[in-house]
Order: C-alpha cells, then sequence, then structure tokens
C-alpha cells in the first residue's frame, strides 16, 4: 500500500446526481457518499478533476464545494467497508459481499465500491418495492439506464426474463458482473437507450432523471405490451406534474414518495 493517498470531495447545493453521474463517468476508484457530498480516495493523483468539476459545476449554474488533499494512507478500504450497511426493502435484502445473507429474504449481492446504486437511494429502493410488487415470474423486463443492473437483479430474482440497456458500456460491464455475482442470468444486454429495443416488454422500467424520462416517455411506453407495466424513478417532487403529465394516457396504478423523491407505477 501506498504511504499517501489522494481524497476528493465534492458537495453541491443541488443536481448532486448529475455529478455523481459524472463522477462515475471518470473513476474506476471507490466511491463513498456522504450526506450530500462525494467522496473519491486514490492512490493516484486526483488534481486533474478539480478544473473539469469546477467548469461542470459553473456550466450547470450550481454552487459546489470541491476540494482534494493528499493524505496518509490508512486502511481506507476497510474503512469504507465498515461503513456500508446492508438494507432491507420489502422481501428484499440488498448485502454487500463482507455480510451475511438472511435466510427469509431474497438475497441481492452488490458491492458499492463496485456499483452505481446499492439499494441505499430513495429511488432505488422505491423501485426495488414496486418490482416486488408488480413483477411476476415469466414477465419480459427491460430496465433501462441499468446503472449498476441492482434493479435487473431484483426482477430476475423474482422470476422475470431481464434485458437491460444503458448509454455508458462501464455500466453493462458493472451490471455483467453483478449478475454473475448473483448468479443470475441477463436474457440481452446493449450500449444504447430504450429506442433500441427490438421487442415489446411486459414491464419497462427506468430510474433515471426526469429530463429524460420525459425525453424518452414515447419510446418508454411504445416498448411496453398492451397490459403492461411502466415504472419510472429518479424523479424530484418538484418535477412530479410534468413526468405525470407525459404519461398521463396511461393507467397509474401506484406513486412512491420517499422523501423529495417520487417513484411512479402506470399500465399500458
Amino acid at each position: 500500500m501506498s504511504k499517501e493517498y489522494f481524497e476528493l470531495k465534492i458537495k453541491p447545493k443541488d443536481n448532486y446526481e448529475l455529478f455523481l453521474n459524472l463522477i462515475l463517468s471518470l473513476t474506476d476508484d471507490a466511491i463513498e457518499e456522504n450526506n450530500g457530498e462525494i467522496i473519491v480516495r486514490s492512490e493516484e493523483s486526483l488534481l486533474d478533476f478539480l478544473e473539469p468539476l469546477e467548469k461542470f459545476a459553473s456550466a450547470i449554474n450550481t454552487k459546489c464545494e470541491i476540494s482534494c488533499e493528499k493524505k496518509e494512507s490508512i486502511d481506507w478500504i476497510k474503512k469504507y467497508q465498515d461503513s456500508i450497511q446492508a438494507v432491507e426493502v420489502g422481501n428484499f435484502y440488498i448485502r454487500p459481499s463482507w455480510l451475511e445473507p438472511k435466510e427469509d429474504k431474497i438475497d441481492i449481492l452488490i458491492d458499492p465500491a463496485l456499483a452505481f446504486g446499492s439499494g441505499h437511494h430513495e429511488t432505488t429502493s422505491s423501485c426495488i418495492l414496486a418490482i416486488d410488487e408488480f413483477v411476476k415470474r415469466g414477465d419480459e423486463l427491460l430496465d433501462v439506464g441499468t446503472g449498476s443492473g441492482i434493479l435487473a437483479i431484483a426482477a430476475a430474482k423474482k422470476g422475470a426474463v431481464v434485458d437491460v440497456c444503458d448509454t455508458d458500456e462501464i455500466c453493462i460491464e458493472s451490471t455483467l458482473s453483478n449478475f454473475e455475482l448473483n448468479e443470475q442470468k441477463i436474457n440481452n444486454s446493449w450500449v444504447g437507450s430504450v429506442g433500441f429495443a427490438k421487442k415489446k416488454y411486459s414491464v419497462v422500467l427506468a430510474n433515471i432523471i426526469a429530463d429524460v424520462l420525459v425525453m424518452i416517455s414515447d419510446d418508454l411506453i411504445s416498448s411496453t405490451k398492451d397490459g403492461g407495466i411502466i415504472i419510472v424513478s429518479g424523479i424530484l417532487d418538484k418535477h412530479e406534474k410534468r413526468v405525470l403529465n407525459r404519461f398521463s394516457k396511461l393507467e397509474e396504478l401506484k406513486i412512491i414518495h420517499k422523501n423529495e423523491w417520487v417513484t411512479m407505477v402506470f399500465k399500458k
């Protein structure tokens, strides 16, 4: 282990998810989320991240505290692991590999150091609740913007036949790895969005952000079978009406609110 490491901290006033997505696209190092702050640690210099992050914050007109320090090396991987707790969501138990499963729960294994979602965020847990309630064995499901694949894994463990897509190739690789970790199989995967789907699905799921959901809403609907289910999330409550309007022709089955985040379930 190196005697020193770099610690990069990013604390945006708003647009947190945009900064998180940017960091995830820039580094494969472990990322810690702590009360609205994103922390990256690496033995490689992270100083080159400062200027791009500052320019990004300026471009989206967001105030953001950004700092990078060189520190004495500690066993920060173990410290990070100790900070990660398993989470129960409905019938699911989502845990990192260093914790034991629960016999009475559907086990999902996700190592947060390698994943883009670990079940702790409100949008992820709300989507898992929706999957628990609405996804049935044999359903053909498409997870749009799959990220870590945690939602697709939950659907697979409910007995669904799962396809995944994401515009980021790293997300697809992460999903494939996490499926293997959970001893599950993906039916099909591709780099790109829902517009590349070659069939219609029983369930279409998209946990992204409101602006993207609005932009691809027609594709989400057209890729869903008549009588099928659409689950959308990643929506801040201030954008709830705008997203609802895009899916207003569908039957509204359920709206889940968790803090300032909203998940919606529709039937076509």
